[in-house]
């Protein structure tokens, strides 16, 4: 399989206390209290964690989530404002603007920053088991099934910001600024680029005209995924912008490829020959420009030469074997390329549905009612000192040989 993808940073976030002395007015409220800050750390761990895996970050992100809708949803049988809902405050950094946080004192900032990053988790897990050499059957199954999570959580991020018309999600007190991860440019992006990654993800063993077809979609969710970023910083987002222009010339090339195979089997030489051409000159030559400006180009995300990977140079040895087949039968090959107007009828990739837990139980009436704001807190001395948000130390993990990989 060995597929090469571009990773942006985990967002890093400031340790939350949850200590609210005076405020929790029980025990069992200062219960939900520690077991929030347990099942946050806990989870945070997992981010950096090799050994785990979607069992592991499902069981973390459910045990924290359970509870912190007890922050958001309304406990108390009417439509008011969740009175916990701002109590705390939460920092953030963004996965393209450094080490800069934001903060906002809203528990679906909270949960929508930490659901973005186990989105995030997804694409990197699936990543780094794409880059395994002599992957199994099973593993290339759950980089498939990872990405299509992930797009699912990007899009309950936008439900969760009241971006979607269905939302019934209070928004934000403050919208995200331009550029940040909660901006709907940036989550649609990081959606669609799930969806092309899965898509590519896939062994398919069938027809050169269903491959040509699947390839070409994939090379137009890529150029989706470009048009949604054209409009912020370049300083910030144009690394992002020549991984996703590359893929998108790389599966045009395919597509002009596959596509010419199936002119040939159609004893349409010569058309077979201007596609396998354009793959060839006009597409499969642009790639090397973009190989080059991509790892001269200074942004976040990993850093890598993709015009040395397998599933890379594969490319050019299909495409010359191709055209030298379709030389060998001669024809008339026209002036103007082939218009590609494909489209796939089997393949397409659609976003996993992703579900937030149902509410623990321990978030019940009886104890949200001994939550009393009126009494702040007892004793700001025991309050600990706010710390600062620490870039998160990802694990250093070496992409291994590449065996190489197409849709084939």
């Amino acid at each position: 399989m060995a597929h090469w993808f571009h990773r942006n940073p985990l967002k890093a976030t400031a340790p939350v206390s949850f200590n609210f002395y005076g405020v929790a007015g029980s025990p069992a409220a200062n219960k939900i209290c520690n077991d929030l800050r347990t099942t946050r750390a806990r989870l945070l761990e997992m981010f950096t964690d090799i050994t785990c895996n979607p069992e592991i970050m499902k069981n973390a992100t459910d045990a924290y989530f359970s509870l912190l809708q007890g922050f958001i949803a309304s406990l108390d049988g009417t439509t008011q404002e969740n009175k916990m809902r701002f109590i705390q405050n939460f920092k953030w950094t963004d996965t393209l603007q450094g080490n800069t946080p934001s903060a906002q004192q809203d528990a679906v900032f909270e949960l929508v920053s930490m659901a973005f990053n186990v989105g995030l988790w997804y694409t990197k897990f699936a990543s780094r088991l794409a880059g395994k050499e002599n992957i199994t059957e099973v593993e290339a199954k759950d980089v498939h099934r990872s990405l299509k999570v992930a797009a699912g959580i990007f899009k309950l991020s936008l439900f969760f910001l009241g971006s979607c018309r269905t939302s019934h999600i209070p928004r934000l007190i403050t919208p995200a600024e331009k550029g940040r991860d909660l901006e709907p440019r940036v989550i649609d992006a990081y959606i669609i680029q799930s969806q092309a990654e899965a898509q590519e993800a896939i062994e398919l063993k069938h027809n050169a005209n269903l491959i040509a077809s699947l390839a070409f979609e994939t090379a137009n969710f890529y150029q989706k995924a470009d048009h949604t970023l054209n409009t912020l910083d370049p300083e910030y987002s144009s690394k992002w912008r020549k991984y996703l222009q590359l893929k998108q010339h790389f599966y045009m090339a395919y597509a002009y490829c596959y596509h010419g195979q199936t002119l040939l089997a159609g004893d349409k030489c010569g058309e077979a020959i201007r596609s396998l051409q354009e793959a060839e000159k006009c597409t499969y030559w642009i790639l090397h420009k973009l190989c080059k400006e991509y790892r001269q180009t200074k942004g976040p995300g990993t850093t890598a030469k993709p015009s040395e990977q397998q599933f890379f140079l594969k490319l050019g040895g299909l495409i010359k074997n191709t055209l030298d087949k379709c030389q060998r039968e001669n024809g008339f090959i026209p002036v103007e390329p082939p218009l590609l107007e494909l489209k796939a009828s089997y393949g397409l990739v659609e976003p996993v549905a992703f579900e937030l837990p149902p509410l623990s139980e321990q978030c019940t009436p009886q104890v949200y009612g001994t939550f009393d704001l009126t009494k702040g807190a007892k004793n700001d001395k025991a309050k600990p000192k706010e710390e600062e948000v620490k870039p998160v130390k990802e694990p250093d993990l070496k992409p291994q040989k590449d065996t190489g990989c197409i849709i084939s």
